[in-house]
């Protein structure tokens, strides 16, 4: 599963892909390593070893530049806590990769330069999925691509329930078609709720497609995306154990052919070629219809602060390789991602027409710490996400869910 991964100050949410071999943390950006034409580079793929295609990409990015480089895997959530010790301790390392909803945490505690500064060019990257990676106007970040949700559907399920997908357009046309499914004996639709950023990460499109405000989570806009929710679940269109769902075990769930709708991402096309129905893929419709906003997932290519300042030139030449158009467009197919470039986006639809919906969604998509949330997005998924859990479970309304979400945000505002 891929799932976008939020890290420090918040929970694992969302996007798993992941590899890469080692590295150590403990030369990072000294001036041995300078000497030694070393360059360090830590990413959030543990699962790819030193034979991947990953690895051997990074270390022929180095060889590009005119040095070696060291490269160590960590779980996403140990790269950020590392990321910030190493900083203290002077060692940061010279490129690391990180998922994006970490780079304003990073950019707060001075870790990371502009792209600028260092001579890193970002105009070729869509505004929308390097809006992760920016605060006041600066970019500090690369994506090497990005993923998303959608509706995930089964041709079998709908034909069943004489429901035609494109008849699908926004939330009531969709209830409609949940509402057959149930009338015809299948079942509706499955998505993530459970009480972690990936529940946040998966209410974000109907929280955005109702025009919610992240910065007043009880407006009627948020509160009509969660009223949404808890009718579904309510009148047994979505299932109960949704409170639990991770993404990984709401896929399983539409796997099993039982269900018209699942909300899930793009990491899930592999799985769904294998699924053994004939599925199709449709954007989460707004409310008043057309595609919502989705949050965007993966991951930046940074340049940690270093010390030797001279560093920079060689780390924003492994920067450049990394992300220039033929080998974003071998890194985004193996980790099924959605290239950050309009150039590289067509060569893939062209390559696999079936990436078109979520070239589609891509382009809808919005990143959770853009419109200037940065470090303030954590807290308040925090709240969002206990809101929906609370809704869900009926142990609140939606309405004394998001009011008091907003009163414990606000609580924790400097």
């Amino acid at each position: 599963m891929r799932h976008t991964r939020f890290a420090i100050a918040a929970v694992a949410a969302c996007t798993t892909l992941a590899g890469v071999t080692a590295c150590g943390g403990s030369d990072g950006g000294s001036s041995s390593s300078a000497a030694s034409g070393t360059y360090t580079f830590w990413d959030p793929y543990p699962q790819f070893d030193g034979s991947s295609a990953w690895a051997k990409l990074v270390a022929a990015c180095g060889t590009r530049a005119g040095v070696s480089v060291k490269r160590t895997a960590y779980d996403t959530t140990d790269l950020g806590n590392k990321a910030l010790l190493a900083a203290q301790q002077g060692n940061a390392p010279d490129v690391m990769l990180v998922d994006n909803p970490v780079v304003s945490t990073l950019v707060q505690a001075e870790i990371l330069n502009k792209m600028s500064d260092v001579g890193v060019s970002t105009t070729s990257i869509q505004a929308n999925i390097i809006g992760a990676g920016t605060l006041d106007g600066s970019s500090y970040g690369i994506p090497i691509g990005a993923n998303t949700l959608a509706l995930y559907y089964n041709k079998n399920v709908l034909d069943a329930a004489h429901v035609d997908p494109a008849s699908v357009k926004d939330w009531d046309s969709l209830t409609a078609a949940l509402q057959k499914a149930k009338a015809a004996g299948r079942k509706g639709i499955t998505f993530s709720a459970i009480g972690t950023e990936e529940g946040s990460f998966q209410f974000l499109p109907w929280f955005w497609g109702a025009k919610g405000d992240l910065t007043h989570l009880d407006n009627p806009d948020g509160q009509a995306a969660l009223t949404l929710w808890k009718n579904w679940v309510s009148q047994g269109l979505a299932p109960n154990d949704v409170l639990s769902n991770t993404q990984t075990t709401s896929w399983q769930e539409f796997a099993t052919g039982q269900y018209a709708f699942g909300e899930n991402g793009t990491w899930q096309l592999a799985n769904a070629k294998k699924a053994g129905f004939p599925y199709g893929v449709i954007s989460i419709p707004a409310r008043a219809g057309g595609a919502a906003p989705a949050p965007t997932g993966g991951e930046f290519v940074t340049v940690p602060v270093q010390k030797d300042t001279a560093r920079y030139k060689v780390s924003a030449k492994i920067v450049a390789c990394l992300t220039d158009s033929p080998n974003l467009l071998a890194t985004d197919t193996t980790l099924s991602y959605i290239a950050p470039t309009g150039v590289v986006q067509s060569q893939q639809t062209t390559a696999d027409p079936e990436l078109k919906p979520w070239t589609e969604a891509v382009a809808a998509a919005r990143g959770r710490t853009s419109d200037g949330l940065g470090v303030r997005y954590p807290v308040i998924s925090q709240q969002l996400w206990t809101a929906v859990q609370s809704a869900l479970s009926g142990s609140k309304s939606p309405q004394a869910a998001l009011k008091a979400a907003q009163s414990a945000a606000d609580s924790h505002k400097d």
